[in-house]
C-alpha cells in the first residue's frame, strides 16, 4: 500500500486474512505530500526477492527498492530543464520480460509524464545504487500534443499501452515501434445538444491477453468500452452514480470490471451487456484511488483518501478486512511471489528443512499427549424441562390412584346393598 507521504507498507495474507506487517517505512527523501504513486513487482532471476519501483508525483527521480530490506537498488533521474511541478510522472511500468538482449540482471522501465513525455529505458541492477547504470537502449517520444495525461496502462503481453487524460482521447501505442496505431473518436452530442468534453481519469484492458478491448472511466461518471476491431466510438457506455470515475480494474474472467468513484462507491459490471452485477457492501468514506485484483484468490483490494485499505470477496462482495494507515493512499497491489526471507539454495536443503520440521512437530505432539490431564465426566444436571415433566407425571399418577380408590369404594357399597336385599326377599310371604 502506498500513501501520499511516501510510505510503503505490506501485509502477508494467510487464508484470506491479514496476519502480520512485514514491511518497514520507506521514505528516503523525507515527508512529502504526493510522493509515491506506483509500485510494480519485477522477479529477477539473480535477486533474492521481488523488486519494487517507486516514483514521486512532484519529482523526476525514480527509485527501485528491495521490499525485504527497503534498500535502494537503482536511482534514475532525468536531467532536463523542466521543473518537476510542471511535468510530474503519472504512469510507470516495470517490464517482466527482457526487451533487449542484455544480461539477466537488466530491467526495462516505461515512464510517462502528464505532458505526454514517454521514455523506455533499460538499466543494470547491481548490489549498490552507484554500480547500477542505465544501458544505451533508451527510447523517447511524446504521446499527446495537448492536454494532460491522467492514465497509462500496459497490456499483459507488454507490447501495447493505452493512454488517456484531460483533453487527450483514448489512444493505443505500439511499444516496440513507439508509434500510435489507434485513436478513439469522441461520442456525439446528447439529446440536448451538449457536447461532453474529453476527460478520462482511468483506463485498462478488458483482457490481459487481448489489446483490442479497452475500458475507460471519465470525469463525467461514465464507463466506456472501446473495441478497436469494430469502430472508433465506444461500443458500450453507461453511467455510474454522480461522481467521477477514479479507478477501473479488470477481472480474470475477461468480461467483469470493478469500478470505483470519487464518493467511495465500489461496484462490478458485466461489460458484455453493461449490467450492474452488484455493489460491494460497506461504503468507503473517501474517494477510491486504486483497485487491485488478486492473481490467485477471489478477492480485490481498494484504497483511497479515507486512509483505509480494504479486502473484498469478489463473489459475495462482502468486506473481508480493513486496515487504517493514517495517510491518504494512492495505490495498492498484490504480490503472490513475495517471500520475507532468503530462498533455499538447493533441493537437499529443502528436504532437510522439511524433515526437521516434521521431527519438531512429532516431538511437540508427544509432549502434548504426555502432559494432557485426565478429564472426569461430570454428572448431568437435570434441566428445568425434565423436572417439570417429572412433576407432571407424578400428578397424573396421583389422580389415577384416587380414581381407582373411589371405584373400589363404590363397588364395595354396591355389593353390601345386594347382600342386604337378598334375605328380605327370602323372608317375605308369597301372595
Amino acid at each position: 500500500m502506498i500513501d501520499t507521504f511516501g510510505c510503503a507498507r505490506g501485509w502477508q495474507l494467510l487464508k484470506l486474512e491479514v496476519s502480520k506487517e512485514t514491511f518497514l517505512r520507506w521514505s528516503s527523501n523525507g515527508v512529502n505530500q504526493n510522493r509515491v504513486i506506483a509500485c510494480l513487482p519485477h522477479p529477477l532471476t539473480a535477486a533474492s526477492a521481488t523488486l519494487y519501483v517507486f516514483l514521486p508525483l512532484v519529482s523526476v527521480v525514480i527509485e527501485l527498492l528491495n521490499p525485504v530490506t527497503g534498500d535502494t537498488r537503482v536511482v534514475i533521474s532525468d536531467a532536463s530543464d523542466t521543473k518537476p511541478e510542471d511535468d510530474p510522472i503519472i504512469g510507470l511500468h516495470l517490464f517482466r520480460r527482457e526487451r533487449t538482449e542484455e544480461r539477466s540482471r537488466s530491467c526495462t522501465l516505461l515512464s510517462c509524464s502528464t505532458k505526454g513525455n514517454a521514455v523506455i529505458r533499460s538499466f543494470e541492477v547491481m548490489d549498490s545504487p552507484e554500480d547500477s547504470v542505465p544501458t544505451s537502449s533508451t527510447s523517447k517520444w511524446n504521446v499527446c500534443a495537448a492536454g494532460s495525461v491522467l492514465c497509462c496502462k500496459v497490456d499483459g503481453s507488454e507490447n501495447y499501452a493505452v493512454v488517456g487524460g484531460k483533453g487527450v482521447e483514448i489512444n493505443i501505442w505500439d511499444l516496440d515501434k513507439c508509434n500510435k496505431f489507434w485513436t478513439a473518436k469522441a461520442p456525439p452530442k446528447n439529446n440536448l445538444g451538449i457536447f461532453t468534453p474529453t476527460w478520462f481519469t482511468s483506463a485498462t484492458f478488458l483482457r490481459k491477453d487481448d489489446h483490442r478491448k479497452i475500458v475507460a472511466g471519465t470525469n463525467s461518471h461514465q464507463v466506456r468500452l472501446y473495441d478497436i476491431s469494430a469502430q472508433r466510438k465506444p461500443v458500450l457506455s453507461f453511467d455510474f452514480r454522480e461522481t467521477p470515475i477514479k479507478a477501473v480494474t479488470e477481472d480474470l474472467d475477461g468480461y467483469t470490471v470493478y469500478v470505483g468513484n470519487g464518493s467511495g462507491d465500489l461496484a462490478s459490471f458485466d461489460m458484455r451487456t453493461g449490467k450492474l452485477l452488484g455493489c460491494f457492501l460497506g461504503k468507503c468514506s473517501g474517494s477510491i484511488r486504486y483497485i487491485s485484483r488478486h492473481p490467485d484468490f477471489p478477492m480485490i483490494a481498494s484504497c483511497g483518501l479515507d486512509s483505509y485499505v480494504r479486502l473484498w470477496d469478489v463473489k459475495s462482495r462482502q468486506l473481508l478486512s480493513a486496515v487504517f494507515l493514517k495517510q491518504h493512499l494512492n495505490s495498492v497491489l498484490f504480490d503472490s511471489a513475495f517471500a520475507d526471507e532468503e530462498p533455499v539454495q538447493n533441493a537437499r536443503d529443502v528436504l532437510e528443512n522439511e524433515a526437521q520440521r516434521q521431527r519438531v512437530d512429532e516431538n511437540q505432539f508427544e509432549d502434548e499427549e504426555e502432559t494432557l490431564p485426565v478429564k472426569r465426566k461430570k454428572k448431568k444436571k437435570k434441566t428445568r424441562k425434565e423436572g417439570g415433566d417429572q412433576k407432571t407425571s407424578g400428578k397424573e399418577n396421583d389422580g389415577i390412584e384416587k380414581l381407582n380408590r373411589k371405584k373400589k369404594i363404590k363397588r364395595a357399597k354396591t355389593l353390601a346393598d345386594d347382600d342386604a336385599w337378598l334375605p328380605e326377599m327370602a323372608c317375605s310371604p308369597c301372595s
